[in-house]
């Protein structure tokens, strides 16, 4: 990375919260712009500076990392915000991916894990942390995903496989050679058939069948 990664930490436990910078300090691309205690003070800092990546809290009291990043999206499309829970809470965790959450990690990561976290979503690339991915599978498909398979197109299976290397919808188009309205129609077809409603489910599905590999 040429440029070091900006970064705000979002998380109302000030214990948690001055370990995790203390851990990304060693980081030597990460460049740690700001720390705050909750969604309200998010909110503030980021019309004051760049940020690539916010560390968000989901608990938090003021305003919650759901709210918050619902709401910093939608100001600030093109920041990546990577969800801290302490426990696999399926309510919270499905509210964030549908605020537009890029990741999702436990609080009790290593420094490996989170170095990796960082990297992967810095490529505009979601990060799961593995002890979600059962809760996708449970929630995604369940018993009844297998049939699916025998809906979906051989075109559409193409871009579910770049979808799940980390691709944006441009990418896509570019690599497949059709248009990004094409593209988007393929993915609105992919989540009809599938039954699910955002990327980190119908990649959950794909995974779970082997329809893709990454």
């Amino acid at each position: 990375m040429a440029d070091k990664l900006k970064i705000i930490v979002v998380d109302d436990h000030e214990f948690f919260r001055k370990g995790l910078i203390l851990v990304l300090s060693r980081l030597k691309y990460v460049d740690i712009v700001g720390e705050v205690t909750n969604g309200h003070e998010f909110l503030s800092l980021i019309d004051t500076c760049e940020v690539d990546i916010v560390l968000m809290d989901i608990s938090m009291p003021g305003m919650n990392g759901i709210d918050a990043t619902r709401l910093a999206l939608s100001a600030h499309p093109d920041i990546k915000i990577i969800a801290l829970s302490s426990h696999e809470d399926e309510k919270h965790l499905e509210a964030m991916i549908d605020a537009g959450a890029k990741g999702f990690m436990l609080k009790n990561i290593d420094k490996d894990t989170l170095d990796h976290a960082l990297q992967v979503v810095a490529q505009d690339k979601p990060f799961f942390s593995e002890e979600f991915m059962p809760f996708f599978a449970k929630k995604y498909f369940g018993e009844k995903s297998q049939p699916v398979i025998n809906l979906i197109t051989k075109r559409e299976l193409e871009v579910l496989q770049a979808i799940a290397l980390g691709f944006s919808n441009q990418e896509i188009a570019d690599k497949l050679f059709i248009s990004l309205r094409t593209v988007t129609n393929h993915r609105a077809s992919l989540y009809l058939k599938t039954g699910t409603n955002n990327t980190a489910g119908l990649l959950a599905l794909g995974i779970k069948n082997s329809w893709v590999t990454i």
